[in-house]
């Protein structure tokens, strides 16, 4: 699990095309006890493992579905990456519950300036806009975000100075792609719902009954 609050910017060094997905390298300098191998770290949104530590950073594995569903598909040597380190139990929640698992990519459809804050409209995949409602959570590109408000496809997030410099949105630009996780709460409540994600298949009558679920829509 992660925050959504991004600790540092690294630098993807090499990529490669093995076991059937990509292995990236990236440089990065993570502050707080040294990696290891095998903990997980969130790269621009995706929730990866480290492979390997090497001099000045470290060695994660996408798989094909993270690579086919991603932006790290399109990724080159030299591109920018956000980067949290899971989250420690008893750590300080700033931002929201983020699984590093991607829903879908989305594309930026506009910037506009708003004093030093920009505000940023995204196109979302059909399959997101369910799970997304002004004031609720996002996270783009692994960073933790507020819909500010949702026009049909699209949603606006207001991006404050201090999120600009600490992340690679400084360089967003328009007809850039970008990870989108909805919030994890939000998919729950969704699924939950009568009539909106199969909770008659899901749940016994029982279960339902002890929800106050009468079995009327």
């Amino acid at each position: 699990m992660f925050t959504g609050i991004i600790e540092v910017i690294g630098v993807v060094k090499d990529l490669r095309r093995e076991r059937g997905g990509m292995s990236i390298s990236l440089e990065a300098k993570l502050s707080g006890e040294p990696l290891s191998i095998g903990e997980s770290v969130a790269v621009s949104g995706p929730c990866l493992t480290v492979e390997r530590v090497i001099a000045g950073g470290f060695t994660v594995f996408a798989s094909s579905e993270t690579v086919l569903r991603t932006t790290l598909g399109k990724a080159r040597a030299g591109n920018r990456v956000n980067l949290e380190r899971a989250l420690q139990l008893g750590g300080r929640l700033g931002g929201h519950i983020v699984s590093g698992h991607v829903d879908g990519v989305g594309r930026i459809r506009h910037i506009s300036p708003s004093g030093e804050a920009r505000e940023v409209t995204v196109t979302a995949p059909d399959a997101l806009l369910p799970f997304l409602v002004a004031k609720g959570s996002v996270s783009i590109d692994g960073i933790s975000l507020t819909v500010n408000e949702v026009r049909g496809a699209e949603f606006t997030v207001m991006i404050i100075p201090h999120t600009l410099g600490a992340t690679t949105l400084v360089e967003a630009r328009p007809g850039d792609e970008v990870n989108l996780e909805a919030d994890l709460i939000a998919r729950y409540v969704q699924a939950l719902v009568p009539g909106r994600g199969g909770v008659r298949g899901s749940l016994s009558d029982e279960t339902l009954r002890s929800l106050g679920w009468s079995g009327k829509e």
